[in-house]
């Protein structure tokens, strides 16, 4: 596949594209950088000081979808 096939693609046909690409990927093997993984430890610390601020995920997920709308 070209830059040009690429191209020609629907915005849906690029996104199962991409997902199909991101899914082929080992795990560990895309670099993090050591501020994400240092914001990452920060939240997961907050997280087990105050839990009753977490916002479970399927909430996050409809309240995203309600915003697309």
């Amino acid at each position: 596949m070209t830059v040009t096939d690429i191209a020609q693609l629907s915005p849906e046909e690029r996104l199962a594209l991409i997902e199909r690409l991101w899914d082929s990927l080992e795990p560990g093997s895309v670099p993090v950088r050591p501020a994400v993984l240092d914001e990452l430890d920060r939240r997961l610390q907050s997280a087990d000081v105050e839990p009753s601020r977490c916002i479970p995920w399927a909430s996050m997920v409809a309240e995203l979808g309600r915003r697309r709308l």
